[in-house]
């Protein structure tokens, strides 16, 4: 997992920072930072305290305006924070303004997920995606004729790529690395297409299952197919997909595919790195949308960003059943009030089987 930090051996602990405008809920802004604290666990890092922020502009400077820096350095120093994570992008500027004036490392929403990626990717294709998406997003960030990578070394917003690390890289090395990631990945991809084609000779219907992350697609997955996939209550637990036989009633079979889940302001570095993973959701007959009604305050936010990701995907006219998972941790209200907005969406539980 995560590297400790410095040499004291310590977890990283960190303090959350959310700048949402006047329109975001308390509750949705509740469980905004909610999950930006679920996304920090994941990664190795224990938050000590959060602050919100209503801005209707961000400042250029530092996004959150000076009166608030000082409220957040104050809260860095109370807790003794090494790390403060926004759950916005930040430009590298607002990021080395910001870790001035905080006094301590300073990552934002998309290098977080990325460092998640980079731990969790265990195959050869997700280890290369994950690095693409990792220069995508290093590139726009190098200052003249480079900028200081030490935030590479080791750490949330510091892990080691794969490939370059020192400090001297420039863009002409980074645009040649993912020239060659990206040909790397088309031959990846061209033995996939063997492996699609034969399945479409089959004529076995394909069918996939997407949503946001956590909604227990994979769990979903073993429930339908005994597939036996690791399941973990934790963010992007699966990166690869994973494509089984399901039986279907009247003896057919049909072709059941599990892959990364969605988020909220999923980087598009990961969309554009991880495309080919994700042709299997475009190469669908069907798209089975596993939602979690247990975060009630979000769950249509949530909805729309998986709508978001699959529009990007070009995959947005495909048929979709929605398949409200989790029902068995809700009270009969929640349920009937889900039946009733929607009614053409199935109640099942992957834990318990019903439905």
């Amino acid at each position: 997992m995560l590297e400790k930090q410095g040499t004291t051996g310590e977890p990283w602990t960190a303090v959350l920072v959310s700048v949402q405008p006047p329109g975001v809920t308390d509750e949705e802004a509740g469980e905004f930072l909610e999950e930006l604290a679920a996304l920090a666990s994941t990664a190795g890092a224990n938050a000590t305290s959060s602050v919100l922020q209503r801005r209707s502009t961000p400042d250029p400077a530092t996004l959150l305006g000076s009166g608030k820096a000082r409220e957040v350095a104050g809260e860095v120093e109370a807790s003794g924070a090494s790390l403060v994570i926004f759950d916005n992008e930040l430009s590298i500027g607002q990021q080395d303004r910001l870790a001035e004036l905080l006094g301590a490392r300073v990552v934002d929403r998309t290098a977080l997920i990325l460092e998640i990626f980079a731990q969790h990717a265990h195959t050869a294709e997700g280890r290369v995606q994950v690095e693409l998406a990792q220069y995508s997003y290093l590139l726009p960030r190098i200052r003249g004729y480079g900028m200081e990578l030490s935030r590479m070394g080791g750490g949330i917003g510091t892990r080691r790529g794969p490939g370059e690390t020192k400090l001297e890289v420039d863009r002409r090395r980074i645009r040649k690395r993912i020239h060659r990631l990206e040909a790397e990945l088309e031959r990846m991809e061209a033995v996939r297409r063997t492996q699609r084609k034969r399945r479409v000779k089959a004529g076995l219907p394909s069918v996939c299952l997407v949503g946001y992350t956590n909604s227990g697609k994979s769990s979903l997955l073993n429930r339908l197919t005994g597939a036996g996939v690791p399941v973990e209550d934790q963010l992007f637990s699966t990166l690869d997909s994973t494509t089984r036989r399901m039986a279907l009633p009247g003896g057919l079979t049909a072709l059941l595919s599990d892959t990364v889940g969605f988020i909220r302001k999923l980087p598009h570095e990961l969309v554009a790195a991880f495309r080919s993973t994700l042709e299997v959701v475009r190469d669908s007959d069907l798209l089975l949308h596993v939602i979690d009604p247990t975060r009630s305050g979000t769950m249509e936010a949530r909805t729309r960003s998986v709508e978001a990701v699959l529009s990007e995907l070009g995959a947005e006219e495909l048929p979709v059943i929605e398949v409200i998972n989790k029902v068995d941790t809700l009270d009969p209200a929640a349920r009937q009030s889900l039946e009733s907005s929607r009614p053409a969406a199935l109640q099942v539980s992957a834990r318990t089987g019903e439905g």
